[in-house]
Order: structure tokens, then C-alpha cells, then sequence
């Protein structure tokens, strides 16, 4: 596993991009359905995604060297945040909570498997 500060610079750089990203998308969708609010809904999707990743990056920044207790801070993180949204979906769409919950879970944390083992890759590759 790298040096924390590598780890950090990455998923800010990765998860700007991916916030700005998902905002365009957001902007674009929304115009597309004729909404008149677009920018507004671009916004609070690009902030949404900033603060996401801010929360899980700061068990990099405040723990320093211990990586496996910041990595397993960052998966409860990333637990509890997928818990909170589709319990806010559930409740204002009136859809199922487990099922999407489990579901949702599960595709977020085999994503990240493989963006480790990849990152992994990489850093046996080019010896980041």
C-alpha cells in the first residue's frame, strides 16, 4: 500500500474529476428532461460528490502512517453513506430500503476491490 499522502493526492485528483464529471452529467440529463432548475440540481450533485469525497479521504489526513485503520474508517464510510442515501430514497420514493441497500453495498465495494487491485497493479508496474 503507498505512502498516505499518494493515497490522498490520488483520490482528490480522481474524485474532483469525478465530481465535476458527475455534475456535467447531472446538468446534461436534467436539460435534456426540459427541467428548469438544471444548474441548481448540477450543483447540489457536484457538492454532494466534493463532500463524499472530502469524508473519505480524512481518515488519510488525520491518521497518517496507519493505512489499514484509515482504510477500514474509509469503508465504514462508505457503508454508512451508501445506509444514509438509500434510506432517504426509501423514505421519499416509498421504495424497498434492504434490497437496493445490500444491492448498492455490494456493487460499491466490489468497484473498489477492483480499483484497488488495479491501483495495486499499477504501483508493482511503475513502482509508485
Amino acid at each position: 500500500m503507498a505512502d498516505p499522502t499518494i493515497i490522498v493526492v490520488s483520490g482528490l485528483i480522481t474524485g474532483i474529476a469525478a465530481s465535476l464529471s458527475m455534475a456535467s452529467s447531472e446538468y446534461l440529463s436534467a436539460k435534456t428532461e426540459g427541467k428548469p432548475d438544471a444548474l441548481k440540481s448540477a450543483l447540489y450533485t457536484g457538492i454532494a460528490y466534493i463532500i463524499t469525497v472530502a469524508i473519505l479521504i480524512l481518515p488519510y489526513l488525520l491518521l497518517g502512517n496507519n493505512k489499514f485503520l484509515a482504510l477500514g474508517i474509509m469503508l465504514t464510510s462508505v457503508v454508512l453513506i451508501i445506509l444514509v442515501f438509500n434510506y432517504y430514497i426509501s423514505v421519499a420514493k416509498d421504495l424497498p430500503f434492504k434490497k437496493r441497500f445490500f444491492q448498492m453495498t455490494a456493487i460499491s465495494l466490489t468497484v473498489a476491490a477492483i480499483s484497488f487491485g488495479i491501483g495495486y497493479l499499477i504501483n508493482i508496474i511503475f513502482g509508485i
